[in-house]
């Protein structure tokens, strides 16, 4: 069996030996939205926007500041965007271009320059708007105080001082966040370093996984970091695997997280019957596996339908490298996986280093292979082998006896498992 599976902007092919039991593990299919615009200018029209800014003795708000994600999630921020000041300066007349603020939320990645800011946003397009990237570590902030999880909430000071905040973003399945959206693009893409490092902490508890909201400390704790800064109005996606949009949801932040929630695990959540000798994992293409460190990701998901012992092919482009500078120094200090994982918990938590960390918790219970354009060397000093595709996976069916059961995720950073009742 040949397969076509998603590797950068192209795709690589993966020759499967017939004498195994090989099943497809994708998502379900749900009709994407006829048109995103006309979609999103019914979900702002369902609004009582108008009424709050028009409502008697209220001021209505001078500036207006809009996180939007960065070029590592596959939002189409362009054409969305358009509708969204449509409807911005239609409830507001008398705002001013220059009172509106779009503030690029990277979170802790290297934060984008005037030019890549001007590729992201075109000057067309942001009619006059200003146009900035968040940088975690040098941004300005505004000091919220803590969450009731002790997380400091510190916030991009060009959001955090306009009078109206909205967020765009999408809503996925996430490793240990339960679900993307909400209020994470604010919290997270336009938070301090300190605010990110310290949510991020609270990974180790054993609700905080892929799927769950509900007790999940990551989450409830960007919940609450959110309603402390005041977001007004989420616009959240929810995005088919080819990346056209199936929802648009606007509202407060958790009223969207969790409608959208609930569609994305119809979407992505996939039942099986029982655990595979052999994964074959894509993180599905760019912008997924634009970096290792974003693939990490795709592995993660994908080991949690793995037997104890068994084989991971990981397909991750990563036509930008590493990805994350601290991770990779902190990673190459170590011979093995399981040095970095009794290293880490003796440490304070630290970003980027929480990447070896979670890396290393695959690595130390499977036998992993990576597919990519990374050279091996590097591959190496992260503790991962490089790979053919082929090759490696006729190599592992030839150590099993009987016959393996060989699963492929076509989309391994969004498809989650759950077992078949």
């Amino acid at each position: 069996m040949d397969l076509e599976l998603k590797y950068g902007k192209g795709t690589v092919k993966v020759h499967i030996p017939e004498s195994v039991t090989v099943q497809i593990l994708e998502p379900k299919y749900i009709a994407p939205l006829p048109s995103a615009t006309e979609a999103l200018k019914k979900a702002l029209a369902g609004l009582r926007a108008r009424e709050d800014f028009s409502t008697p003795g209220k001021v209505s708000p001078r500036s207006v500041a809009i996180a939007i994600p960065d070029e590592t999630r596959p939002l189409p921020t362009q054409k969305l965007l358009p509708v969204l000041l449509d409807w911005l300066f239609d409830q507001l007349p008398g705002l001013q271009p220059s009172a509106v603020t779009l503030v690029i939320g990277g979170g802790l990645h290297p934060p984008l320059s005037q030019s890549d800011c001007a590729r992201l946003v075109p000057a067309d397009l942001a009619r006059g708007c200003r146009v900035l990237a968040h940088d975690a570590e040098q941004s300005p902030m505004v000091d919220y105080g803590f969450t009731s999880r002790n997380t400091p909430v510190l916030v991009n000071a060009e959001y955090a001082r306009a009078e109206y905040k909205i967020v765009l973003g999408q809503i996925d399945p996430h490793q240990f966040v339960g679900f993307t959206g909400g209020s994470k693009g604010v919290i997270i893409g336009c938070g301090g370093a300190p605010t990110i490092e310290h949510n991020h902490s609270l990974m180790f508890d054993d609700n905080a996984r892929v799927g769950v909201l509900a007790g999940n400390p990551v989450r409830e704790d960007l919940n609450e970091a959110g309603e402390i800064v005041g977001i007004d109005l989420a616009i959240s996606c929810v995005m088919a695997p080819n990346k056209e949009i199936i929802q648009i949801l606007a509202g407060r932040p958790l009223e969207t997280l969790l409608q959208g929630a609930d569609i994305c695990a119809d979407l992505y959540g996939v039942a099986i019957e029982g655990e595979f000798d052999i994964m074959v994992a894509s993180c599905g293409g760019y912008p997924k596996d634009i970096c290792l460190y974003q693939a990490q990701k795709g592995l993660n998901l994908a080991s949690q339908a793995v037997k104890e012992g068994g084989n991971i092919l990981l397909l991750a482009a990563s036509t930008q490298g590493v990805g994350d500078d601290v991770y990779f120094d902190y990673v190459s200090q170590f011979t093995s996986p399981a040095d970095v994982l009794a290293d880490f918990r003796q440490q304070e938590f630290r970003m980027g280093a929480h990447k070896a960390y979670l890396f290393g918790r695959t690595l130390t219970r499977f036998d992993v292979a990576v597919c990519s354009e990374l050279d091996p060397g590097i591959l190496s000093k992260c503790h991962l082998r490089a790979a053919d595709p082929s090759r490696v996976i006729a190599e592992w069916v030839a150590t099993y006896d009987g016959v393996p059961r060989i699963g492929v995720v076509p989309n391994a950073n969004t498809t989650y498992f759950y077992r078949r009742r």
